[in-house]
């Protein structure tokens, strides 16, 4: 019998320990008249952020569509172009700005060994919009459990708490009304400001895997709960900008490299913020309420909202979309 080769010994080595470690696919779950109940694997770019669509009653991944923000971080632009805008660990980045919504993005990491730059994930957003606030986080944590909620939602600096139940539902009384659900009973949440923008928000940690695979060199202290997040907007003016943001305006040009397997964007002094519900980064366009009343004319964003997405290349690095 023919002795296995050192790479099949190690193949073996590294299944084993992905099967100690939990590394299976998760699932995501469908319940409507349509599929029913449905229960599916997640695919593997994105094991612990997947929906099931319940029209075709399939599992899609919200990082492939447009206005995804994920793992490292991986932006999906309002043009379908992917790229990645690593910024620096605990500093704040605008993402978004308008004049009446603007959303910055909590960055934390850590600075690898022989590293010229972090590795960072987007940690909390602060959304602001006429003069109201809104936050969602992933709490700090260290060994992480599924079943443990890691989820931090805020409105107006007033803590917001869910049954940790899917389907437990908070909702505002103001208007714009803000409706928060939960789409699973731990770590994940939609939520949606009447007539301006929905999230999709999943509270995810660094696996092993992925530390092995990138030496990422995660401990057993903090594993970086962040979050993988989908945006949709539904009223954006020309002038929009924001690391994501600016992808929606109808003159965009993308400055990402194309063709680079990871082709990243620039602008970390553009697009710095003093914290998390500051407006002062140097692309900033928000006034607040009054910044309703200057509104002309409405972004192309609108043109990307239904979009079809996959992803075209290796790992999830390219993506291909459709009308």
């Amino acid at each position: 019998m023919a002795r296995p080769s050192a790479v099949c010994l190690v193949l073996l080595a590294l299944l084993a320990v992905g099967e100690a470690a939990g590394w299976g696919h998760e699932y995501a779950y469908c319940k409507n008249e349509h599929c029913r109940i449905v229960k599916k694997d997640c695919p593997h770019t994105c094991r612990h952020s997947c929906k099931v669509d319940c029209e075709t009653c399939k599992s899609v991944c919200h990082c492939d569509k447009p206005g995804g923000v994920c793992q490292d971080p991986r932006f999906v632009g309002g043009d379908g172009v992917t790229f990645y805008f690593h910024g620096r660990q605990n500093r704040d980045f605008c993402l978004v700005t308008d004049p009446n919504l603007h959303i910055n993005g909590h960055f934390i990491g850590k600075r690898g060994d022989n590293m010229t730059r972090d590795f960072t994930w987007v940690q909390s957003i602060g959304v602001l919009f006429d003069d109201r606030q809104l936050y969602v986080g992933a709490m700090k944590t260290g060994v992480w459990e599924d079943a443990n909620d890691r989820v931090s939602l805020a409105v107006d600096g007033e803590p917001i708490y869910l049954p940790q139940f899917a389907g437990a539902t908070w909702r505002s009384d103001s208007s714009p009304q803000i409706t928060i659900t939960r789409t699973r009973d731990t770590n994940a949440v939609d939520v949606e400001v009447e007539g301006r923008l929905k999230i999709t928000a999943v509270v995810v940690p660094i696996t092993q895997r992925e530390s092995m695979i990138h030496n990422y060199e995660i401990t057993e202290e903090d594993c970086f709960a962040h979050l993988d997040m989908g945006f949709k907007f539904y009223s954006l003016t020309d002038s929009v900008s924001g690391v994501l943001g600016q992808t929606y305006a109808r003159n965009y040009m993308s400055r990402a490299k194309i063709g680079a397997r990871m082709p990243v964007l620039g602008g970390e002094r553009e697009f710095a913020a003093s914290g998390l519900f500051a407006t002062d980064c140097v692309a900033s366009r928000f006034v607040g309420r009054m910044g309703r009343e200057g509104e002309e004319s409405k972004s192309s964003g609108m043109e990307y909202a239904n979009m079809e997405c996959a992803s075209g290349g290796v790992d999830g690095t390219g993506v291909v979309c459709k009308r």
